[in-house]
């Protein structure tokens, strides 16, 4: 079957150009002009196409807490977002820490259309206490390690780890906290959590774990991947290693960039609820400022799907985490492009290219002839709100409900299938 996108736009040499896409046999064929015959042709109207979206943080949350999100809701609410390939957490109940209960999880991860890269993780039932086998999950799929949801409070633990993912050549992505330090916080510690009343978390509980690992990263060579960067002191840190040689990544996400402690009001404060925590505004403009000079190399997520009745129960009682994979794009196109902060293709990159670079994720398409068709598109014209009755994640758990946005999703290609198609008056 070949199918054509027609009369959208993209970034040719920089800059927004109109372009058609001819995809055959799950490749681009050809790009811009093209005028042969399809079995489907699908009429974009000056939509922008892009390259399909790559999200290494996502929480799927099955098996084990399916009451919150599946991998079918998770994998659909990615594909309305933009994404065609998404990282998952391995923070599931059995964790997936054994080569049997991998592959398990693989075959649970092909219920959806989207490209699923599995995490394994650092350690058995990402306890801290003992690393997995690294050869055998490699061998059974693993892209990458990661506790993430858990700090690794053991430094011996840390750098046994890091000195296996070497010799595999294989990425170690680290949920930096220092439990010692966070004293029970749920907010970020400053005037917002004084001002409620409720503990908060220091910068440094953060900082602290990426010095250390930072040192035992340039002792072994790893790559090593700091998760959901949030502090000046932080991007600091990454900024000196990387001056000095060091093989260090990291990502910030959507809400670390546009929201800050100081935006903590109204009722709904569980909402803004999240580890790492939102920061103060002045590390607020430090994770820009990063991305813009290098030292973060990419955007992700951090979708993390709860229900309404935990999200409900305050500030002090309700989970961490937000939901995300539908609104990235949109918000960041709407705050930072839209408004003439970032160009186009450095979003695009950040949220694309650079995962797909850094990763190695060969499977991941792009926007070129011969490659897979994996392609997103986006309305940049017309205004939208975020509102939660259009989610395909069972999570309705975000800040950013009734914000007007440009940039929706209008369809998804993965593989040169349409996978999610925006329904008539729809977000």
């Amino acid at each position: 079957m070949t199918l054509l996108l027609k009369n959208g736009i993209g970034l040719i040499d920089h800059k927004l150009q109109t372009l058609t896409v001819l995809i055959a046999n799950n490749r681009i064929q050809e790009l811009n002009g093209s005028t042969a015959e399809a079995d489907e042709v699908i009429e974009l109207h000056q939509d922008f196409i892009s390259p399909g979206l790559i999200d290494l943080h996502v929480h799927l949350r099955e098996p084990g807490f399916t009451n919150k999100e599946t991998v079918k809701t998770g994998g659909m609410a990615a594909l309305h977002g933009g994404f065609t390939t998404i990282g998952a957490m391995a923070n599931l109940n059995p964790t997936p820490d054994t080569e049997e209960r991998f592959k398990r999880q693989l075959e649970l991860n092909r219920q959806t259309p989207i490209k699923i890269k599995q995490y394994a993780p650092v350690t058995k039932n990402r306890a801290g206490q003992f690393v997995v086998n690294f050869g055998q999950l490699a061998k059974a799929g693993a892209f990458a390690f990661s506790d993430d949801g858990s700090g690794i409070e053991n430094a011996h633990i840390m750098l046994e780890a890091m000195r296996e993912l070497a010799k595999l050549h294989l990425p170690l992505c680290d949920h930096a906290q220092d439990m010692a330090l966070t004293n029970g916080g749920v907010l970020n510690a400053g005037m917002t959590a004084e001002r409620l009343g409720v503990p908060g978390v220091n910068n440094v509980s953060e900082a602290v774990q990426i010095a250390r690992n930072l040192v035992l990263a340039a002792n072994t060579g790893v790559h090593y991947h700091v998760c959901h960067v949030s502090t000046k002191e932080s991007i600091n840190l990454i900024r000196l290693a990387k001056a000095q040689g060091v093989n260090v990544t990291c990502e910030v996400t959507p809400h670390h960039l546009l929201l800050d402690d100081s935006m903590i009001v109204g009722d709904e404060k569980s909402q803004f609820k999240m580890n790492p925590p939102l920061r103060s505004p002045e590390d607020r403009l430090a994770c820009a400022a990063g991305l813009m000079d290098g030292t973060i190399d990419m955007i992700a997520t951090d979708h993390a799907p709860h229900t309404d009745a935990e999200k409900k129960q305050g500030i002090l009682a309700s989970p961490n985490g937000i939901v995300g994979s539908e609104t990235a794009f949109t918000l960041l196109y709407t705050k930072f492009v839209k408004t003439g902060l970032w160009p186009l293709d450095k979003l695009i990159d950040w949220m694309s290219g650079a995962p797909k670079r850094l990763f190695h994720l060969n499977e991941a398409g792009q926007l070129k002839v011969g490659s897979l068709a994996d392609i997103a598109v986006f309305d940049l014209t017309q205004e939208k709100i975020i509102e939660a009755k259009n989610f395909l994640s069972k999570g309705h758990n975000s800040p950013f409900l009734g914000e007007k946005v440009f940039g929706t999703t209008v369809l998804t290609v993965v593989d040169g299938k349409v996978t999610y198609r925006r329904k008539p008056n729809n977000d």
